[in-house]
């Protein structure tokens, strides 16, 4: 099949281009390059450098290359912007959606993959998350992602749409021959700051809150390998057969992981050590945030590869360690 990636160019985006062509599929990227690495899709890979809300370059794009699945990971991310810009987050992540959804009715394009986030839940009441979970976002950011995952529901009512919704929790590690990884800036990711304290490019990590109801004090949260997060992606392809249907699945390994033991991963397999400060909590931050992921292993026959956090940090390391410069920008 042919598949549009939208962000393509990005963290998760890239792993996906190449998942998406080790699964025998032809990707076609689109990206604007606010934030993606031309760098990080290779040079094979047709390439659009446009913007989603460029109904008519869209538009092309689909009937050119003869799209059959549009694949959606071109958002902002940044939770404390999205508070302090609201405006900016509505128009790019839900705006800018709509108009590429209006792009692909127009054009009989019918499937969509959507990258969506554990945000949609907010703080919740128990652990682990599932999908029947309340939704109730705390800032805008999640907000948005929730407000796309409603539309897509109308839309499949009433246009025949089908769609595969993606929760994530955390994001995580490289590829495995380290050619492509995370680059992000501002970079907020745990491991990533954590690597970049270790070697000395990025000043001590701070700690957000000692004092949680944790086994050592720090908040717990779900890693998943961005190779993992990305092959479920391609496993839902088979769902989208039907029309006018939505799923919705989260995606993270169900094992929580405290801060603490990702510094302990991360000087392990760096051999050098992370210096840290810890600071006072940050309001918003629960104690625990992790997922039950079995309907997407059940639904999708989907496995983890990924399983501890040594691996996955090693990971991160490898692609950090031969790119300390990330794509050299």
């Amino acid at each position: 099949m042919n598949v549009l990636i939208a962000g393509g160019a990005g963290y998760i985006g890239s792993h996906c281009v190449r998942q998406v062509a080790a699964a025998g599929h032809r990707p076609v990227v689109i990206d604007n390059l606010v934030f993606g690495h031309r760098e990080a899709v290779a040079p094979d890979v047709p390439f659009y450098e446009a913007n989603l809300g460029d109904e008519a370059a869209v538009g092309k794009i689909l009937v050119d290359e003869k799209i059959d699945i549009v694949m959606h990971f071109a958002a902002y991310i940044f939770v404390g912007e999205s508070v302090q810009e609201p405006m900016k987050y509505y128009f790019n992540n839900v705006v800018s959606t709509l108009q590429l959804l209006r792009t692909m009715h127009s054009k009989g394009v019918k499937k969509f993959v959507f990258s969506s986030t554990a945000a949609t839940y907010g703080i919740p009441e128990k652990m682990p998350i599932t999908e029947d979970s309340p939704t109730n976002p705390i800032n805008p950011y999640g907000r948005t992602k929730l407000d796309v995952e409603h539309a897509l529901h109308a839309f499949a009512r009433a246009y025949g749409l089908s769609a595969a919704v993606f929760r994530y929790f955390n994001a995580s590690g490289a590829s495995e021959d380290g050619a492509i990884g995370e680059d992000h800036s501002p970079e907020t990711h745990l491991i990533p700051l954590a690597i970049g304290a270790a070697t000395g490019q990025r000043p001590p990590l701070k700690l957000f809150g000692g004092d949680y109801p944790t086994p050592d004090g720090t908040c717990l949260r779900d890693y998943i390998h961005v190779d993992d997060l990305s092959r479920a992606h391609i496993a839902a392809f088979d769902k989208l057969a039907e029309p006018g249907k939505v799923f919705t699945w989260n995606l993270g390994t169900g094992t929580p992981v405290s801060v603490l033991e990702i510094i302990r991963a991360v000087e392990k397999v760096t051999g050098k050590k992370v210096p840290y400060t810890i600071a006072p909590r940050r309001e918003g931050d629960p104690p625990a945030l992790y997922a039950d992921s079995t309907k997407a292993q059940r639904e999708l026959g989907w496995k983890i590869k990924y399983h501890d956090i040594e691996s996955l940090v090693a990971s991160a390391w490898n692609w950090h360690s031969k790119h300390p410069n990330g794509y050299g920008k």
